[in-house]
């Protein structure tokens, strides 16, 4: 069985096809992981959001800034930014179906050995331990009462991760962490402004992945979320958004049996968008 990661859909559902037709995936030999974002922004949410949920028990996909995006805009949490392409959606017959799928998406794996996430960890956990705190804001999503947690989801404090972070406090450092984290300081305090090349990091901060001291040094890690980051040349780092959805390429890494053992595919995405997020 081949086991491919995909970086950021957003909705580009037709470069999505034909990078799964590049690959020669097939659902009855292969799994596919999306590592978050699957819409918004691009011109086709709805197309991409059906094609990954048909691939069934061979398709998994983690939830992404975008993701939650949606789940909070169609409970009237959030309004919809002027370039969001989630419209489709949220008028979709059986909206209700769709976004249920999408509240039981994990916001981390483990596959052959990788830790797969949207954005990135913070330099106090460990792999197990990731994925752990994961769970916690899982089974919120997962419960009947998942709206409330919705209204409590956003904001950037506290910025730092501690062990006795409690209630909401503490699901939104975690929430903040997978799906939004590019920079931190080396005790793991975010910053949520720079969204440039890892280059562009503000004082006394670091790409999360070039923190000295991170837990997670010796697993491999693959992620997307980063479009201006483009690619990291780094043993045990997969970094996997590449800027489809601005005019750059969706990206595909097929995994081996060891960490170094991975293959790159990609197809031009004929998107014009201006870079952000």
């Amino acid at each position: 069985m081949a086991i491919y990661l995909i970086g950021d859909v957003q909705g580009c559902d037709e470069a999505l096809g034909r990078l799964l037709d590049t690959v020669g995936f097939s659902p009855s030999r292969d799994r596919l992981v999306v590592l978050g974002d699957l819409v918004n922004r691009g011109p086709a949410s709805l197309a991409a959001l059906r094609r990954l949920i048909a691939l069934g028990a061979s398709g998994q996909c983690l939830l992404g800034n975008h993701d939650l995006h949606l789940l909070a805009v169609s409970q009237g949490v959030r309004k919809p930014h002027r370039s969001d392409t989630i419209g489709d959606i949220l008028a979709a017959p059986d909206r209700a179906d769709l976004l249920d799928w999408l509240r039981q998406r994990p916001l981390a794996l483990m596959e052959r050995g990788w830790l797969l996430v949207h954005a990135g960890v913070l330099p106090q956990w460990d792999a197990a331990g990731a994925l752990q705190l994961a769970h916690e804001v899982e089974t919120v999503l997962q419960a009947p009462d998942w709206r409330d947690f919705l209204h409590q989801m956003y904001g950037n404090q506290p910025a730092r991760w501690a062990d006795t972070l409690r209630g909401s406090d503490r699901l939104r450092v975690i929430v903040n962490a997978f799906t939004r984290l590019r920079f931190c300081t080396p005790d793991g305090e975010m910053e949520f402004e720079t969204k440039d090349g890892a280059g562009a990091a503000p004082e006394g901060h670091f790409p999360w992945f070039e923190v000295p001291g991170r837990r997670t040094a010796d697993t491999p890690v693959a992620f997307g979320h980063w479009s201006t980051l483009r690619s990291v040349d780094q043993p045990g780092l997969l970094a996997l958004d590449t800027g489809c959805v601005w005019g750059g390429c969706l990206t595909a890494a097929r995994l081996g049996a060891g960490p170094g053992e991975v293959e790159r595919f990609e197809v031009k995405c004929a998107q014009s968008q201006r870079p952000g997020k």
